[in-house]
């Protein structure tokens, strides 16, 4: 599940697709379009395999509304070493209400593992939509892990182009493996209305969610955001040595989650993938596999 967003009265879906089958492989971003988050309709792929640093394979990441009401498309590219890299897209046309053709930057990668930063190269993935702090620059988290230690990585920037990693991960747990998919967003503390990603105050609470590469569920804790130290605490009971114990969307089938913000009804809707349970050989027998669903706040 990648990179939902609301433009100019559409939802716009964009999901990991193999246009050659029905298995996974020759990784594409798939797009469809909504009124009313039931009924899609279905367009050309947004992004596929076009440059250095996604020619073997345009795998998750998000959508950020920008400055200006302009979309922008973080997300991970697998270059000619096999190796994760961030990469950013833009519609080509704003006034396309169906954002039908992206256009990639000739600067990607953006981020890329180095021998300086030592990032794993094979585990280094699925941005996250963008925040503003109180400095005025953007931050996104990407998902990784050292040894088995899951980690949030912390980027910023000032103009969502050239970014700068953090020395402190947003967050980290020892022993949860690979983190997939990571989410980050605040929630009222009362009622019901969802709030604007980049919303930090004494009447909020933050939530970060991983999918867990080790387990294939979703996990997610719920904290406070420390905006001038950068740091995500989680409350109490939602240490880290209870990560595998806690919190879970939903139970079963279902896997790599994502939320976003929707301003026009002030809301936060959550789209999974349930990943069924489904033979390799009975995907290809019916001719598709895995089936999106969502939650609205």
């Amino acid at each position: 599940m990648i990179g939902p967003l609301s433009y100019k009265g559409l939802y716009h879906l964009f999901y990991q697709y193999n246009p050659k089958g029905a298995v996974w492989g020759n990784i594409v971003w798939a797009h469809s379009v909504s009124t009313d988050l039931v009924n899609w309709t279905p367009l050309d792929p947004a992004i596929f395999p076009s440059q250095p640093s996604d020619i073997n394979g345009c795998w998750s990441g998000s959508a950020t509304i920008l400055h200006g009401n302009k979309p922008a498309i973080l997300y991970t590219g697998i270059d000619p070493m096999n190796h994760q890299v961030q990469n950013i897209a833009y519609p080509k046309n704003l006034s396309d209400p169906f954002l039908r053709e992206w256009i990639k930057s000739p600067k990607n990668p953006l981020m890329e593992p180095t021998s300086e930063n030592k990032i794993n190269a094979s585990s280094f993935r699925d941005p996250t939509s963008g925040w503003l702090g109180k400095d005025g620059n953007w931050r996104i988290i990407i998902g990784s892990k050292r040894n088995t230690r899951g980690i949030a990585i912390l980027y910023k920037s000032k103009d969502f182009i050239n970014w700068i990693k953090s020395k402190h991960p947003l967050h980290s747990a020892k022993g949860t493996g690979m983190w997939e998919c990571p989410d980050f967003f605040p929630v009222l503390k009362i009622g019901t209305f969802g709030v604007d990603t980049s919303l930090n105050s004494d009447d909020v609470r933050h939530v970060l969610k991983v999918s867990l590469d080790d387990k294939k569920h979703d996990y997610y804790l719920i904290g406070t955001y420390n905006d001038d130290k950068d740091k995500f605490v989680p409350d109490k009971g939602f240490e880290e040595e209870n990560i595998e114990q806690i919190l879970r969307y939903d139970y079963g089938k279902y896997y790599a989650s994502k939320t976003f913000f929707d301003d026009g009804k002030n809301r936060r809707i959550l789209l999974g993938w349930v990943n069924e349970s489904s033979s390799v050989a009975d995907d290809i027998k019916k001719g598709w596999s895995g089936i999106h669903v969502s939650w609205l706040q």
